[in-house]
């Protein structure tokens, strides 16, 4: 497959420049390389004659994707990524497929441009996702438990933040956190700058000190930097903060607030675009449809570290559109047969994929779409794929 490199402000000139063996630095920022259907940016297949995954989709459901897929879907269910960031993504959450409906007939029906920045969602579709690191990966995700969250904002003893604590230290549920969450988020600039200018004064205070919660205080200082005045560098103080080891996943499910600080992952979504945004970003925010979305249940994260099976190491999932695992290729053959879609992402080393009868050698940054008519593959060579199907 050919794919589209999508340019983000964010992203990282040396990462997936490295990965498909390209000049290294880029000269641009280079943030997720997109591998799929979706009409923003479907992949070529390198076929007799070059034609755009969608295209071939769209040509032949069935042959493509599989008579379970197809029936289902009726496109394919999954968008495969490699995303570089070198500095931090947005606060952001993602609609479920009932909300996502909704919202996309409302602001047709509004005729908002697809192409406006202040569209909300570019497709009828949800946006579940897992993000598995390549290198370590740093992310803040979920609300963190209420209790951890009010020693946290209390430690740093600003006058200023009482009222707003006082709203979880009352009601420390997750109707505390909603409460919390969207006072700050409404809270005047004129008063917000001040605010947050004590809170970061607070923040190098207690890191200098060694607090317990060093770390977070680290992160709210440098979105602080990026973002000054921004009300989300305060709400980034709710959230746990999580470290991924390569190799090890987390799972987004529908309304799960979340920001990507730093790293290099493979990220496995729904086909989707949607994107609701609560902070540090220069793009359109919309909290009153960034609140219908969010989930404020609160507590830890479970990070995922992949079931093995063999050569494969899967991470499961509860949706029923994509599964990602990662293999090992190391000299014995590899079955990886399926009767649906299957992509091929190959991030070290270089396998062969034979099918068929032929064979086909894949270096390290390169992916192949394997249509469900070819439902037996063998993998072959040294290195490591990343392997996405649906999940029915």
């Amino acid at each position: 497959m050919s794919n589209r490199i999508r340019p983000y402000a964010w992203g990282s000139r040396t990462a997936i420049a490295e990965l498909l063996g390209a000049p290294s630095p880029a000269p641009h920022p280079q943030a997720e390389l997109w591998m799929g259907a979706h009409p923003g940016d479907p992949s070529a297949l390198l076929r007799s004659e070059q034609i755009t995954l969608l295209a071939a989709i769209e040509a032949d459901p069935v042959g493509e994707l599989g008579s379970r897929v197809a029936e289902r879907f009726g496109q394919l269910p999954f968008l495969l990524k490699v995303l570089a960031a070198a500095e931090p993504l947005s606060l952001q959450a993602h609609p479920s497929i009932a909300q996502a409906r909704l919202g996309y007939d409302a602001e047709e029906k509004a005729q908002v441009p697809l192409s406006s920045s202040h569209r909300n969602y570019r497709d009828r579709n949800h946006k579940p996702e897992l993000i598995c690191a390549l290198t370590e990966f740093h992310a803040l995700c979920g609300f963190r438990d209420p209790a951890v969250t009010v020693e946290l904002l209390a430690e740093l003893g600003v006058p200023q933040l009482d009222h707003y604590l006082s709203l979880l230290s009352g009601q420390p549920d997750s109707d505390g956190v909603r409460a919390l969450f969207s006072s700050i988020l409404t809270i005047p600039s004129s008063l917000m700058e001040p605010m947050l200018g004590a809170v970061l004064s607070a923040c190098v205070a207690r890191v200098q000190q060694g607090s317990t919660f060093a770390d977070e205080y680290r992160t709210a200082l440098e979105l602080g930097e990026r973002y000054p005045g921004d009300p989300g560098v305060l709400a980034s103080l709710l959230l746990n903060r999580v470290v991924l080891a390569p190799g090890q996943a987390l799972f987004l499910s529908a309304g799960n607030l979340h920001a990507y600080l730093s790293g290099v992952g493979v990220e496995l979504m729904a086909n989707s675009d949607n994107v609701l945004r609560g902070g540090l970003t220069p793009k359109h925010v919309d909290v009153p449809e960034l609140m219908k979305v969010l989930d404020f249940s609160a507590g830890p994260v479970e990070i995922l570290g992949g079931e093995s099976a063999g050569a494969e190491v899967v991470y499961p999932t509860p949706v029923p559109e994509f599964r990602l695992s990662r293999i090992t290729v190391d000299g014995a053959p590899v079955p990886v047969r399926h009767d649906g879609p299957q992509m091929v992402l190959v991030v070290d080393g270089a396998v062969t994929l034979a099918s068929g009868g032929s064979t086909l050698d894949v270096p390290k940054g390169q992916s192949v779409w394997v249509p469900a008519r070819d439902h037996d593959v063998v993998l072959g060579g040294h290195g490591t794929v990343y392997r996405a199907t649906d999940g029915l």
